[in-house]
């Protein structure tokens, strides 16, 4: 299955996947919990779990786009292969000792349909059970500003990929 982008050092196309990483959104209890289960299952490639957005993730691939990590799953791969949606399901279950033979089944036209249908599912859970809405936890603009109930509004920059961010807050 091939990549979304490649490391073009490596001929990413052509170098075996001797390992993937998997970057979540640690602030999703379903990704969490989808986390906690990937740990969990026989590999027959290693996974490492990675939280999106995280200083280890921007460290290891200072390349992608981190914030567009945290809105839809994507794995890495050793070889520079960038999966993401679906595609990121199918070879992360690929990685599975007991779910490679579903992947196989998931990579097929007719598959790859269901693939995203359960992607679109868990993206709409995901929206419905998010805690950064307005009636219950907390609220998170992408500027950095946060408001609690229980503590009001704060501000943390959000970290900078561009190196271009200004550093005074816009609220």
């Amino acid at each position: 299955m091939p990549g979304f982008a490649a490391a073009r050092d490596r001929d990413a196309d052509r170098v075996p996947v001797l390992g993937l990483t998997v970057l979540y959104d640690a602030q999703c209890s379903l990704c969490t919990f989808l986390s906690d289960w990937l740990g969990k299952q026989r590999q027959l490639v290693p996974l490492r779990l990675v939280p999106a957005g995280s200083d280890e993730a921007r460290r290891r691939f200072p390349g992608l786009d981190h914030r567009a990590t945290l809105g839809e799953i994507t794995v890495v791969g050793d070889g520079g292969q960038v999966y993401q949606g679906a595609a990121a399901w199918v070879v992360t279950l690929w990685a599975l000792r007991e779910h490679r033979p579903l992947a196989h089944r998931l990579s097929t036209p007719a598959g790859a349909r269901l693939a995203k249908g359960a992607t679109l599912a868990a993206a709409k859970w995901r929206q419905a059970h998010a805690t950064d809405q307005w009636g219950g936890g907390s609220y998170q603009w992408g500027d950095g500003w946060r408001y609690d109930p229980s503590a009001g509004w704060t501000y943390e920059a959000p970290p900078c990929d561009s190196g271009n961010c200004s550093t005074g807050s816009t609220r």
